[in-house]
């Protein structure tokens, strides 16, 4: 019988329920006919205040040497490790998509089939600000062309391949210089995909037509806070942040993907780790992208699928409205991927 093809994968260990997330994303690679090889690398924060400069040059070594990396949740205590990796893999654009499960309840009539693509860098994030006296407070807000651009092409890219538009949001009108210069980049790489339609929303505007009408969006361009608050809300349509699954991308000088971490959107959840009770869904799904993007599409798909079919089956943990508990669910999608 052949040797089974190997993937390499760099995988950042985090804080409170990481660990199980790892074990059930193990799990479910296990039963996949393909070799996962993981190559760990620890993030939590007892080594991390050990010798933080450490622990991100090992993640950094792995994540060049394999170019693929899951990462599970760290907590910020002096720093963000997610800002330090993005700052130091120079990942410039987020990819989370969002879509309705069967199965989870919400509050939320509408079907939500998102990709939610956002601009890494820059927006006031990258400035904590100051104070100047006791009654005032400022901060500088960034809008890069290179960033813009690499997220602008990766949303064309997507909507192209998913025969769709897209729709670039933001508050050009308001934020003239800083706004219009992303809106400015979007049309510039609009004019290079003829073939997909695009039109720009203000972002307020756009919430409210998202909840109003999801289905008349598919892929939504943003810069950095628009984007991170735009998430939120999009996991909060379809039942839970817990569903969301993200990417985080840096590129080469052609454009090309360099790096990829994928993660789940939710926290480090302390006041359930070590339970067995956490939804390991958001890292399941994490996973079945980072299959896809290594050119396990079929694969990919499949591990999407079973999460969903067993979220819609009932089979589901306590967060969604179910009774498994992490390892009931995880084997709930691994027996769908045996059943393939």
């Amino acid at each position: 019988m052949p040797e089974r093809e190997t993937l390499h994968v760099a995988e950042l260990h985090g804080d409170g329920i990481s660990a199980e997330l790892s074990a059930s994303v193990h799990a479910v690679a296990a039963a996949l006919p393909l070799r996962v090889q993981f190559h760990p690398v620890d993030l939590t924060l007892a080594s991390r205040r050990k010798d933080a400069a450490a622990c991100y040059t090992a993640a950094l070594a792995a994540m060049r040497e394999h170019r693929l990396a899951m990462k599970y949740p760290t907590v910020t205590e002096k720093e963000s490790p997610n800002k330090v990796l993005r700052e130091r893999c120079n990942f410039s654009v987020i990819h989370r998509p969002v879509a309705s499960l069967p199965g989870v309840k919400t509050r939320h009539d509408g079907k939500v089939d998102l990709h939610i693509v956002r601009i890494a860098v820059g927006g006031t994030y990258e400035d904590a600000g100051r104070r100047i006296g006791d009654d005032v407070a400022v901060s500088i807000r960034v809008i890069e062309r290179r960033p813009s651009r690499e997220a602008a092409l990766f949303a064309f890219r997507l909507a192209r391949r998913l025969s769709s538009s897209v729709v670039s949001s933001s508050k050009h009108t308001i934020q003239q210089a800083t706004d219009g210069l992303f809106e400015e980049i979007v049309r510039g790489v609009a004019s290079e995909f003829p073939e997909v339609q695009h039109h720009s929303e203000l972002f307020d505007s756009l919430l409210y037509k998202l909840l109003i009408k999801p289905e008349a969006y598919r892929v939504i361009v943003t810069p950095n806070e628009y984007g991170d608050f735009l998430s939120d809300m999009a996991c909060g349509m379809i039942g839970s942040l817990g569903l969301g699954a993200s990417a985080n991308y840096a590129f080469d000088e052609r454009g090309d993907v360099a790096l990829a971490m994928f993660d789940p959107a939710g926290g480090t959840a302390p006041d359930i780790a070590g339970k067995g009770v956490c939804n390991p869904s958001a890292s399941l799904l994490a996973f079945a992208m980072l299959l896809t993007h290594a050119g396990f599409r079929g694969l990919g798909t499949m591990v999407d699928e079973s999460v969903r079919t067993a979220i819609a089956a009932g089979e589901s943990t306590r967060d969604l409205g179910g009774t498994k508990n992490t390892a009931e669910f995880t084997a709930a999608v691994c027996a769908r991927l045996a059943g393939r």
